[in-house]
C-alpha cells in the first residue's frame, strides 16, 4: 500500500507569534483512508518540506514515545524517513498528529506511506523508538528553513540571572536560531555546521541527548562554557574586550555617538542612536548613503507604536519568526521623548521598524538603552561583509570599533524588507527569515539555474516542483558584488549537489549576470535560455500563484531589454504558456543621457518635454541645466542614435516629480517617484487623461497627462494634488486596458508596483469591475523576484522544445 497525506505550510512558534500572512499553499489529500483493525502495522514513512533544523525529529521521539510506538526516525539529505510499528488505531493517531501537530516552524509539503513487513523484535523490548544518525542517501532537498528569531523561552533565560545562559548572545534551541547562514550541507547535523568548531560541554550534551529538553538534537546549541564568544575590537584588530563586557562597552560606543560594526545572523551590521541627528549623518557620509532611508531597531511592539501607526498585522508580521524590516506609517507627533533623528528616514512618512531577532540584538539594545539604526555592512552599493577581516577591510574608515565573535558566517543573509498589502505580507527584499524556504510550482520541472537581474540581484534553482532563492544580493555593479554573486551561485548547485539542465538569464546582451551565464552554459554544456526581462516580472507572479491560463501582465518599471533591442519599461503583456505578446505600452521618448537618467529626474523630464514640445521645452527646462549642457542635450536629443529611447514608466514617474518640483538629481533610483508617492493627497480623487491609440499594439500615450501636471502647476496647484491626479488617472488607464483587452487575470508586477499608493489604486478599479488581481507576496514585485520568472519561462521553453 502507498499513500499520499500533502499538507499545508505553517509557519513560526513560542512567543512570537505565527505569521500566517502568506497565502498557504493548497494541496490536495490523496488515497483511501488508513483506519484499518487493530493489528499490528509497521510503517515507512517519509517527510518532505522544511523538516530539518524545526525539532521535527525530537517532536517524531517524543509522539511515537507517548504513543508506545516502536520504530526509529533520521535526517537524510533533504528529508526526514520514520519507521513505525504499534497498534493500527494508534499508528493512525500518530499520522493524523504528524499533520496536526508538527513543530510551527516546520512546512510539510508531502508525508509518503508505505506498509512494510512488521519486526518488533529487531527494534528491542518494550516501546523502544529511537533517532538514529543521519543518512545520505537521496540527493538534497529544501528541508531546511531560513534563520530563525529568537523564542520566547531563550529571551527569557537571557534574562534571568539565575540561568547558566543569563546574557549569552547565542542561546538558542531547537525553535529559533541560526540554520540556513551556518549549515554546509544536508542533513543537518552540528558537523556539518559553522558549530562544529565548538564541542558541546557535558550540560549542553545533557540537555541535546535529553528528549523532554527543548534542547534535544539542537544542532547550534551552546553555552558561555563551550560556545562562540563575543569580542570588540578597533579598527586596527585591536582587543579592547571580550564577553559580556565587550557587548557593555559597545553599548557604550553607540551611546557616545561612535558607528559599532557587529556581526550579527548573516553578516556585519552598522549601528548607532538612531535618536542622535549627529551620529545618523556621521554614519551616512562614511558610508556614502546620503538619502536612502535607513531601519531601525526598537525593543518590542510597544515601543513601536510609540513612533508608528501599527496594525493587528502588522504587529504579528513584526513578531512573527521572520521577523522582518516593516515599513510602517510613522505617527505625525510621536509622544516619545526620545525621538527618531530626521535623517534616518528623510522625507519619508514611513519608518523602516525591526525587532531584535537574536539574543545578540536583545541584550545590545536593552543594553543600549534607545531606539538604533541597524543597517547592512557595507558602503553604498557594495555587498555586505560576512568575515570579521572582511569587515576591517570593507569598513574601513566607516566603523570606529566592530563587535564580532568566532562563529563563521557561512553564506551572508540580510535583513529582509516588507510591508503589508492586501492584507498579506508583501515582501521588497526577501533575505533573512524567509530565504531559503521553497516557492512551489505547479508541477515538476527539469532543474534550471536562473541567474537573475543586473540590479536586486538573486539567483534561484529548480529541485522537482521546488524552486530555492538565494538570499538578496544586491546590485551587481562592481566586482565585490559580482563575487557574491558568483558565490551564491555555486552556493546552490554545491548545497544541492545538482548539475543544471539548463541556464537561464535575462535577454540584455551587456548585464554581468547574462555573462556569468553565458561562461556557465558553455562550462556545463547545457542549454541557455534567454527570458525577457518583463515577462520574467509576470511568471514570477504566475509561478507564486499558480496561474493557469492567459495572464494579462502589467510590468512597470525602471527599465528592461526589449526583444527589438529598445530599452522597455510601460510594458502591458498578454502571457500563455511560454510566450506573450507585447499588447500595449508607454509612448516611447528620449533617455538624455541613458542610464545617467536613473539618478537625474531632471533628464527624464527633458526627454519627456522634448519629445511633446519640441525646441518649445526650453523655457520648462532651462533652470534645471547650465547652458552649456542644455545646449548639448538638445542637439543630441534632435538625433535619435545619440539616445536611447525608452518606455519606462519608472522614468514616467521621475519626469513628473521633476515637473512637480521635487529633487531633479537623486542618490538611489526610485527616490523621485518615492518622494511623488509621499507627496500624494489622499483627498484628491481627480484623475489625469492618457489617451490610447487604435494601433496594434496599443500605445499609451502620456502626453495629455503631461501636459496636464505643467499647466497645473503652472497655475500653482500643490504638488499633493498634482501627484494624486496622476496617480489616479495611471489606475484608470490601466482599467480602460484591461476592459478593452478582455482577459479575466491580471498581474501587476515590476518596480513600480512596490509603490502601495499605486498598487491599492490599480488593484481597486481592476477588482471592482470583476478582474482578478494578482501581484507577488512571497517574493519582490521587484528585480528581487526576477529570477523566479526565470526558471517558469525556462521550464515553459523547454517544454515547447520538446513537445516540438
Amino acid at each position: 500500500m502507498n499513500q499520499w497525506l500533502s499538507v499545508g505550510p505553517r509557519c513560526c512558534g513560542w512567543k512570537r507569534q505565527p505569521c500566517r500572512l502568506f497565502r498557504e499553499q493548497s494541496f490536495v489529500v490523496r488515497g483511501r483512508s488508513m483506519n484499518q483493525p487493530d493489528a499490528a502495522r509497521r510503517l515507512a514513512i517519509t517527510v518532505e518540506g522544511v523538516v530539518q533544523g524545526v525539532g521535527f525529529r525530537p517532536f517524531i521521539y517524543n509522539l511515537a514515545t507517548s504513543l508506545q510506538l516502536r520504530g526509529w526516525v533520521l535526517n537524510d539529505t533533504g528529508i526526514v524517513r520514520i519507521e513505525v510499528e504499534g497498534p493500527a488505531g494508534v499508528i493512525d493517531r500518530f499520522l493524523i498528529a504528524i499533520r496536526k501537530d508538527h513543530p510551527l516552524q516546520a512546512r510539510l509539503v508531502r508525508i509518503t506511506v508505505n506498509s512494510v513487513k512488521p519486526h518488533a523484535a529487531s527494534e528491542g523490548p518494550g516501546t523502544s523508538f529511537t533517532i538514529r544518525d543521519s543518512e545520505s542517501g537521496s540527493a538534497p532537498g529544501p528541508a531546511i528553513p531560513a534563520d530563525l528569531a529568537t523564542c520566547e523561552f531563550c529571551l527569557a533565560e537571557i534574562t534571568d540571572s539565575t540561568r547558566r545562559r543569563f546574557r549569552y548572545p547565542f542561546t538558542n534551541c531547537t525553535n529559533c536560531g541560526p540554520r540556513w547562514s551556518i549549515i554546509t550541507r544536508l542533513p543537518y547535523d552540528r558537523p556539518d555546521t559553522s558549530m562544529s568548531e565548538f564541542a558541546m560541554c557535558q550540560a549542553c550534551r545533557r540537555e541535546y541527548e535529553d528528549p523532554t529538553d527543548r534542547r534535544f538534537h539542537a544542532q547550534p546549541i551552546a553555552c558561555p562554557q563551550c560556545g562562540p564568544r563575543l569580542q570588540l575590537i578597533n579598527a586596527c584588530a585591536e582587543e579592547l574586550a571580550t564577553g559580556d563586557d565587550a557587548l557593555r562597552k559597545a553599548g557604550d560606543a553607540v551611546r557616545s555617538g561612535q558607528i559599532v560594526a557587529v556581526k550579527g545572523i548573516g553578516g556585519f551590521q552598522l549601528i548607532v542612536d538612531a535618536t542622535s541627528q549627529w551620529a545618523v549623518q556621521r554614519l551616512r557620509l562614511r558610508k556614502q548613503r546620503p538619502d536612502k532611508p535607513l531601519a531601525v531597531m526598537l525593543t518590542d511592539i510597544e515601543c513601536a507604536k510609540r513612533y508608528c501607526h501599527i496594525s493587528d498585522l502588522e504587529a504579528k508580521a513584526l513578531a512573527s519568526y521572520h521577523a522582518p524590516i516593516l515599513l510602517l506609517r510613522r505617527l505625525a507627533e510621536p509622544p516619545d521623548e526620545l525621538l527618531i533623528a530626521p535623517s534616518v528616514a528623510p522625507g519619508n512618512p514611513n519608518l523602516g521598524v525591526m525587532l531584535p531577532y537574536s539574543p545578540l540584538h536583545q541584550l545590545l539594545l536593552e543594553e543600549i538603552g534607545r531606539p538604533i539604526v541597524c543597517t547592512s555592512g557595507n558602503r553604498s552599493e557594495e555587498p555586505m561583509a560576512i568575515g570579521t577581516d572582511d569587515a576591517l577591510r570593507q569598513l574601513e574608515g566607516v566603523a570606529d570599533v566592530f563587535l564580532t565573535h568566532d562563529r563563521s558566517i557561512i553564506r551572508p543573509v540580510d535583513d529582509s524588507v516588507g510591508q503589508i498589502a492586501d492584507g498579506q505580507v508583501q515582501l521588497l527584499r526577501r533575505a533573512r527569515g524567509y530565504a531559503p524556504n521553497r516557492v512551489r510550482l505547479r508541477g515538476e520541472v527539469p532543474c534550471i539555474l536562473a541567474v537573475g537581474g543586473h540590479l536586486k540581484n538573486t539567483v534561484a534553482i529548480s529541485l522537482g516542483a521546488d524552486v530555492v532563492m538565494s538570499a538578496h544580493i544586491g546590485d551587481l555593479d562592481n566586482v565585490l558584488g559580482m563575487d557574491v554573486h558568483r558565490h551564491a551561485v555555486r552556493d546552490l548547485l554545491d548545497f544541492f549537489q545538482v548539475t543544471p539542465e539548463a541556464i537561464a538569464c535575462d535577454l540584455h546582451p551587456d548585464y554581468r549576470s547574462t555573462r556569468h551565464a553565458e561562461q556557465m552554459a558553455e562550462a556545463f554544456g547545457r542549454p541557455l535560455v534567454r527570458v525577457q526581462h518583463h515577462h520574467a516580472h509576470i511568471l514570477s507572479a504566475v509561478a507564486e500563484h499558480h496561474l493557469q491560463g492567459p495572464v494579462l501582465g502589467f510590468a512597470w518599471d525602471g527599465t528592461g531589454y526589449g526583444p527589438d533591442a529598445t530599452v522597455w519599461g510601460g510594458e502591458v503583456l498578454w502571457c500563455e504558456g511560454a510566450g506573450f505578446q507585447r499588447v500595449a505600452h508607454l509612448r516611447p521618448f528620449p533617455l538624455p543621457g541613458g542610464d545617467r537618467a536613473a539618478r537625474e529626474p531632471r533628464r527624464a523630464a527633458l526627454g519627456l518635454l522634448y519629445e511633446m514640445l519640441g525646441m518649445q521645452c526650453v523655457p520648462l527646462v532651462k533652470d534645471w541645466f547650465s547652458e552649456s549642457e542644455l545646449v548639448l542635450l538638445l542637439k543630441a536629443a534632435a538625433r535619435p542614435k545619440l539616445f536611447p529611447r525608452c518606455t519606462s514608466m519608472g522614468r514616467l514617474f521621475d519626469g513628473v516629480a521633476a515637473l512637480c518640483g521635487l529633487p531633479i538629481a537623486i542618490s538611489f533610483e526610485g527616490q523621485a517617484a518615492m518622494a511623488l508617492q509621499f507627496a500624494v493627497d489622499p483627498e484628491e480623487q481627480e484623475a489625469y487623461n492618457v489617451d490610447l491609440s487604435d494601433s496594434e499594439p496599443i500605445v499609451i500615450d502620456w502626453q495629455p497627462l503631461l501636459r496636464r501636471v505643467v499647466s497645473d502647476r503652472r497655475d500653482g496647484c500643490s504638488i499633493g494634488r498634482v501627484a494624486a491626479r496622476f496617480h489616479h488617472g495611471l489606475a484608470k488607464v490601466a482599467l480602460r486596458l484591461a476592459q478593452r483587452l478582455g482577459c479575466p487575470q491580471i498581474v501587476l508586477s515590476g518596480g513600480c508596483f512596490q509603490n502601495a499608493c499605486l498598487t491599492q489604486l490599480v488593484r481597486s478599479r481592476l477588482s471592482e469591475a470583476g478582474f482578478d488581481v494578482y501581484t507577488q507576496q512571497q517574493v519582490p514585485p521587484g528585480d528581487g523576484g526576477i529570477a523566479l520568472g526565470q526558471v517558469l519561462g525556462a521550464a515553459l521553453q523547454i517544454r515547447d522544445q520538446v513537445g516540438d
